[in-house]
């Protein structure tokens, strides 16, 4: 038995990718959607698998360093490109850092327009 636990955050930010041959080299920006899925095993003793709220305090916490800021300067974006497949992987590793054992995180999508993101997961 298994249950997945997803919350989605947003935040706004400035970007342009280094090296690419067109328009998305210019300094443009992205209202992101992120959406975090964690998965549990059992149930706590009210019935959680895990709390929506402490996801929602742990993601919040990371994307707050992005929000409002061009990307391309802040780390790890300062020497990596600020793409969306770098900005998932990010999430995720400083994500599972904050997280317990009693869940696994599954994935971090992130989506700079409603038609278009990256699902990233090991």
């Amino acid at each position: 038995m298994t249950y997945e636990i997803t919350v989605e955050k947003h935040f706004d930010a400035a970007h342009y990718l280094r090296g690419y041959k067109g328009k998305c080299e210019n300094l443009h920006g992205h209202r992101y959607k992120v959406v975090v899925k964690v998965s549990a095993q059992k149930l706590d003793k009210i019935g959680l698998a895990y709390d929506f709220t402490d996801l929602k305090k742990h993601l919040g916490k990371i994307l707050d360093r992005y929000d409002h800021t061009c990307l391309n300067d802040v780390k790890p974006f300062d020497k990596i490109n600020p793409s969306s497949e770098n900005i998932a992987s990010t999430i995720y590793d400083e994500l599972k850092k904050r997280l317990g054992k009693e869940v696994k995180l599954v994935s971090v999508s992130v989506w700079e327009t409603p038609e278009q993101g990256v699902e990233f997961s090991p």
